[in-house]
């Protein structure tokens, strides 16, 4: 079952990027904020009562100008109520209901998707009286609350972690043991045509799964002796037009398709290179601790000189820094240039993800690491690392032991992931690293 996720829609200036970011602070959901991620991020996991969703703002999305996007708005919503698990419709009380608000609301009474009313801005007692009136558009679910300050924010969340069942987190189906890449990029880097190349060169194709979403397409592989299935999150089968330029669209597709998948493929134009967009795709998969190749596709239509892999990857390793131990392949479709090449690597990165480190290996070389260069003293205190050991988790997680775990800044977890990456190949994978009291 792909993550749960929450779309916000609603007219501009309602409050919806005010929200989003509450939403994701609220538990402090991100705790760093990788470089290059653009400040208005339209995407990030949310987390409360211990259960985590995906939250969209459909708000950065939209052109500027108040005259076009009436017509934009609508599609928006009809792309959300598609391809959310819940909409979360947001109202001014400030400005009452407008008519873009019944338009909107109109739509949403045909989903049947789950969709909650927030009306923002009710911050005293007369907003309060006045807010009553949005009981007229007909949701069973209304929320009243003050995305500012904050107020009503936490019963909306109790309400959408109800509907997130436990096992929507790890469902295991019958495909659980075979390793899910997804195909993740804008649109028109080759996405539909690198799945094109694989499927025409190898026709043993096991089995068509159905799709979870009608427009991710589970293709199940025999390459080489291997097995493998390509979520693509194209959609070959794609309805119609409308979405082909929407953002949105590709957007919510590539988050979906990334909850469903153990390794994202990211695939950037070579002569574009990486935008803010892949970047927050990127820091979002690792976030989501997903293994990650990025293939610079177009490699041949690149004027090439001696060093220019290197220096192309080296550029690219500063954008994407400080998670850069990443596998970067050259491809170029037309010609399947390492297309294959690139399907091995992202199977080598899911091996990496399911390493295990035998605990007296990894304090063996990780206690001569730590005391070839010791943690900073803490007010007069030397901080000591006792122990670490690997901890149960789907992806690589190591718990290291101190006196004084809270203390240990981000430059010396820093040099310990370093130091793991050096000695144990987690090449693709992000690690996490967690710092206990002994």
């Amino acid at each position: 079952m792909p993550g749960f996720t929450v779309a916000i829609v609603g007219r501009p200036n309602v409050g919806k990027s005010t929200l989003f970011n509450r939403l994701l602070e609220q538990r402090k959901a991100i705790v760093d904020d990788s470089s290059g991620v653009t400040r208005d991020r339209q995407y990030g996991i949310a987390e409360w009562n211990g259960k985590s969703f995906n939250v969209i703002d459909t708000g950065g999305f939209v052109a500027k100008s108040e005259d076009v996007f009436e017509r934009e708005i609508r599609k928006q919503v009809k792309i959300a109520m598609e391809e959310a698990n819940l909409v979360l419709f947001m109202c001014d009380v400030t400005t009452g209901i407008t008519d873009l608000d019944a338009d909107v609301a109109d739509l949403l009474r045909r989903s049947n998707k789950p969709v909650f009313l927030a009306v923002n801005k009710v911050d005293n007692h007369e907003r309060q009286l006045e807010a009553s009136e949005f009981y007229g558009l007909g949701f069973e679910h209304v929320h009243f609350l003050s995305s500012m300050s904050g107020s009503g924010t936490g019963e909306l969340l109790d309400e959408i972690t109800a509907l997130i069942k436990e096992d929507d987190e790890q469902a295991e189906g019958p495909d659980s043991g075979i390793p899910k890449i997804a195909i993740i990029g804008q649109p028109n880097v080759g996405k539909s045509s690198l799945l094109n190349a694989l499927i025409g060169e190898e026709r043993n194709i096991v089995s068509d799964i159905a799709g979870t979403t009608r427009d991710t397409i589970h293709t199940r592989y025999n390459l080489y002796q291997k097995e493998f299935i390509l979520i693509d999150t194209a959609g070959i089968r794609r309805k119609n037009k409308v979405h082909e330029d929407l953002e949105f669209y590709s957007v919510i597709r590539a988050v979906r398709a990334l909850d469903e998948a153990d390794i994202c493929m990211l695939l950037l134009d070579a002569e574009k290179g990486i935008t803010a967009q892949d970047i927050s795709i990127f820091s979002l998969a690792a976030r989501k601790g997903k293994g990650i190749v990025i293939l610079v596709n177009k490699w041949d239509l690149v004027e090439k000189h001696t060093n220019s892999a290197r220096d192309y990857e080296k550029e690219l390793k500063e954008r994407i820094a400080p998670f850069n131990d990443v596998p970067i392949v050259f491809t170029s479709v037309p010609d399947k240039q390492r297309i294959f090449k690139a399907i091995e690597v992202a199977l080598d990165v899911y091996e990496n993800r399911k390493r295990k480190i035998q605990t007296s290996k990894l304090n063996e070389i990780m206690l001569k690491a730590i005391d070839a260069f010791k943690p900073p003293v803490v007010r007069g205190t030397p901080i000591k690392i006792k122990y670490v050991t690997q901890l149960p988790t789907h992806t690589p997680a190591f718990a290291f032991f101190a006196n004084l775990p809270d203390d240990i800044k981000t430059p010396y977890r820093n040099y310990l992931e370093n130091k793991l990456r050096e000695n144990f190949n987690f090449q693709g994978v992000p690690l996490k690293i967690f710092f206990r009291k002994k």
